[in-house]
């Protein structure tokens, strides 16, 4: 057996260790580099990358296109963050954190800025009036699933998902830690969607879309190339969920928004033509 890792008394930061997150993952925040951010012809200015947190604003932003809500027009840019983007000095500006994804809401003097995709939600929702309920039990419910999704998702992603795909060392003990949770998470939703059509009730809500970003790509086997290792079919009503979720074609469209992997992918956003030929079904 291989001596035990024992951690030094004071961490210290290995600059020259390189591995496919060295450009993501630094202990200190702030700008590494000076740029500004691009700027298109719509209030509502996205940068982002068309990953799970992503997919949850473009998502948003098409359903609410989709009602015919023209103020939700938006320009979409990517945001590279495996090389560094989100630590452009113009991009801290709009989220300090370096975190995708991060809006700027020109519509407002002097600009809004909004960061953490929860909160982009949230502040989609309550801006244009749609996906969330009105009522005080409705609201609530609703960003009570909203919550659960901002609080488990890192267990999914950074945990779940970095162990048992990214990490160069499979680790038993860390594997088994999150798969248990992950697990766990999606017995929850299950539980929830045996008695109810949507996450939060029978209406459609913005707690809907954020949890479909993360749990939905594991329902259909997107995520981590973890369905059969998570036994995702054992989940019936939570799949049917995420298959009505997955039909719809604001979804569709929001889910390849600045996406660059895939069959379907759309680097930038700028207009509703921009989908034009892309979307197979």
């Amino acid at each position: 057996m291989s001596e035990q890792y024992q951690p030094p008394e004071v961490w210290t930061w290995n600059k020259d260790e390189v591995s496919k997150f060295s450009n993501i993952n630094r202990p200190i925040a702030g700008p590494t580099h000076e740029k500004t951010l691009p700027v298109g012809k719509h209030p509502l200015q996205l940068y982002s990358l068309g990953t799970p947190n992503g997919q949850k604003v473009t998502i948003l932003l098409e359903e609410l296109l989709a009602l015919g809500i023209s103020g939700a027009e938006y320009d979409a840019f990517i945001i590279r963050i495996n090389e560094g983007d989100q630590f452009s000095s113009g991009f801290v500006d709009v989220n300090p954190n370096s975190k995708i994804p991060a809006l700027l809401d020109n519509s407002t003097t002097p600009p809004i800025r909004v960061f953490e995709s929860g909160n982009i939600l949230l502040y989609l929702a309550e801006k244009f009036g749609k996906f969330l309920p009105e009522d005080l039990a409705g609201r609530t419910e609703t960003l009570n699933w909203l919550f659960w999704l901002q609080g488990s998702a890192p267990y999914l992603g950074g945990g779940f998902g970095h162990f048992y795909h990214y990490a160069p060392v499979k680790i038993e003990y860390a594997i088994n830690r999150f798969t248990m949770e992950a697990k766990r998470q999606l017995d929850v939703l299950d539980r929830q969607l045996a008695g109810h059509r949507y996450i939060a009730g029978e209406e459609y809500t913005i707690a809907d879309i954020a949890i479909f970003t993360w749990y939905g790509s594991l329902a259909q086997g997107g995520l981590y190339e973890s369905a059969k290792f998570l036994d995702i079919q054992s989940y019936r009503h939570f799949q049917r969920w995420a298959a009505e979720v997955a039909s719809r074609p604001a979804v569709k469209r929001g889910r390849i928004v600045n996406r660059t992997w895939g069959d379907e992918q759309l680097e930038e956003r700028h207009d509703a033509s921009d989908f034009d030929g892309i979307l197979k079904s």
